[in-house]
């Protein structure tokens, strides 16, 4: 494993596994509300935006970011609270839009792209932390 600088301190990257394994239950929690969507009446975006276990990985993301910054880690922890913060925008924009008869049609749209979208970042991400890559995020 590589090691990385944090504050001028040479970090081992082995001791990095226990943020790594926080990392793939916070990608866990994101999958399990994104599958409730898919398999209950709820969308994918509504049940990853709304639904408890995503909703307590964001929780888990917000209270450990800061024993990952300036790792590789940092890029995964940035990933998932992007992907749940543009999620809940596009769903305010599906909301927006559905308010007028003529928006549902595109808000249907916007709810199933997006959902979509969820899916494939969760994957994407956790696959990449299974291979230990980081994401390409912009810098924080």
């Amino acid at each position: 494993m590589a090691d990385y600088e944090q504050n001028g301190e040479i970090i081992r990257g082995d001791n990095l596994e226990g943020q790594r394994a926080w990392c793939h239950i916070m990608y866990g929690l994101h999958a399990l509300s994104a599958l409730s969507g898919i398999m209950t009446s709820a969308s994918i975006i509504g049940a990853f935006v709304f639904g408890w276990p995503s909703i307590i990985a964001v929780i888990i993301n917000y209270v450990t970011r800061s024993n990952v910054r300036g790792s590789w880690l940092d890029t995964h922890w940035r990933w998932q609270l992007r992907s749940f913060w543009f999620a809940a925008l596009w769903l305010l924009v599906a909301g927006l839009l559905a308010v007028t008869l003529i928006g549902i049609p595109a808000a249907i749209v916007v709810i199933v792209v997006t959902g979509l979208w969820v899916l494939y970042r969760v994957i994407r991400g956790w696959t990449a932390l299974l291979n230990r890559n980081p994401m390409p995020v912009p810098a924080g």
